[in-house]
């Protein structure tokens, strides 16, 4: 079965060691340098100055139209239910990113560049997702309060020690997208959802909302702290049974943070994943809730490598007619 799988790029801790150093040499610059080499008082001190996370979020957000709206077609009527909280397979990047904003005055989306599909873009720019999480207060630190939260991070991560990305009541996505520059479209999407302490709903509770969302599970697989459902299709929109050879090799990735693979063999695969307290495993934590059309996604990344390689082509035949017409003939 052949398969794509989008790449996720590491981050480098010499580059943010080396960024420190900067931040601290700032620290210590005088403070009235050349007028050339100090960036504007507007800029500066809207980067330096404090700020709750409401007004981080205006500042990001933009022009953000709610309730959101969608010219792509809606799913035929017998087709299987692909929609996370209404971002679905199909979408164009900026309606997607629209409808995610629409989900919480606090969501703020960011173009994500580190997580790429492993093709040949022929150097074309084009917008393979976006990741998506509520905005935090802005707060004035000094270049020594962020070298302690890094050391302090890689001591957590050479221990093993989970360190928890959100707080209960928060939710964040990754919405993957492909296609030639200015026509993407989602592929894959994925959210992740905590619940407010105090409020959690129980896991049974959890997994009838999605069956009665999405249907029969294909699969259902409860350990007791974790339940992981899974709803999956062939190309052509049938339910996968135990009986067909699919059956255990059509899976999706509920994690926003997870990699996502592709095959022409698979359609749509839902998945769900409910965690549960670790005060008590009848309550859930947490929820998290993937997307994606295999098939149509395959198709996607290969055919956006086609038309990049058509593109690239093009440009090399119209290079070479300029050539013939205004090049300089050579002295011999």
């Amino acid at each position: 079965m052949t398969t794509m799988t989008a790449r996720i790029g590491p981050q480098t801790f010499l580059l943010a060691l080396a960024l420190l150093s900067i931040l601290a040499a700032c620290d210590k610059a005088p403070p009235n340098g050349p007028a050339s080499t100090r960036p504007s008082q507007s800029s500066a001190a809207k980067a330096a100055s404090s700020a709750t996370a409401e007004e981080v979020a205006k500042e990001a957000r933009g022009k953000v139209r709610c309730p959101a709206k969608s010219r792509t077609p809606a799913r035929a009527s017998n087709a299987p239910v692909d929609d996370v909280v209404g971002v679905h397979p199909g979408m164009t990047f900026d309606e997607a990113a629209n409808v995610v904003m629409c989900t919480h005055d606090l969501m703020v989306v960011t173009a994500d560049t580190s997580r790429r599909f492993n093709i040949q873009t022929y150097g074309q720019t084009i917008r393979q997702g976006f990741s998506a999480r509520f905005a935090e207060p802005r707060v004035q630190k000094t270049s020594q309060q962020i070298m302690k939260e890094m050391q302090d991070d890689m001591l957590a991560r050479s221990g093993n020690a989970r360190r928890d990305d959100m707080k209960p009541g928060q939710a964040k996505w990754y919405v993957s997208t492909m296609g030639v520059p200015g026509e993407e479209r989602v592929i894959a999407a994925a959210r992740e959802e905590w619940f407010e302490e105090g409020r959690n709903p129980t896991m049974d509770s959890v997994a009838q909302a999605l069956a009665k969302k999405y249907g029969v599970p294909t699969h259902n697989q409860d350990s007791g702290s974790t339940r992981v459902l899974t709803w999956s299709y062939d190309p052509l929109g049938r339910r996968l049974t135990e009986t067909s050879p699919l059956y255990n090799q059509c899976r999706g990735t509920a994690d926003p943070d997870g990699a996502t693979n592709f095959s022409p063999d698979c359609g749509v695969v839902v998945m769900a994943m409910v965690v549960a307290t670790r005060e008590n495993p009848g309550l859930a934590r947490y929820l998290q809730v993937g997307t994606m059309d295999q098939a149509t996604g395959y198709e996607a990344i290969t055919g956006t490598e086609r038309a990049l390689q058509q593109l690239d082509e093009q440009r090399k035949v119209k290079e070479l007619e300029a050539a013939g017409k205004n090049a300089d003939a050579p002295q011999l």
